[in-house]
């Protein structure tokens, strides 16, 4: 059986400029707002901590 994988992209709106935004959820390194360059995620050594608000899962 292969195993599925346990990370998933979500889509995450800017605090600061309103700005929408994938990421993933176990990032390695700061994820920051393309639009503003806002910190949108943090890696945390497993499940980041998300700075923005999550709209939901990408699929």
């Amino acid at each position: 059986m292969i195993p599925q994988p346990r990370g998933r992209f979500l889509k995450v709106k800017c605090e600061d400029c309103g700005g929408e935004q994938i990421v993933f959820d176990r990032p390695a390194t700061v994820v920051v707002c393309l639009v503003c360059g806002a910190t949108l995620a943090r890696p945390s050594g497993g499940v980041a901590e998300i700075e923005g608000e999550v709209l939901g899962a990408v699929e």
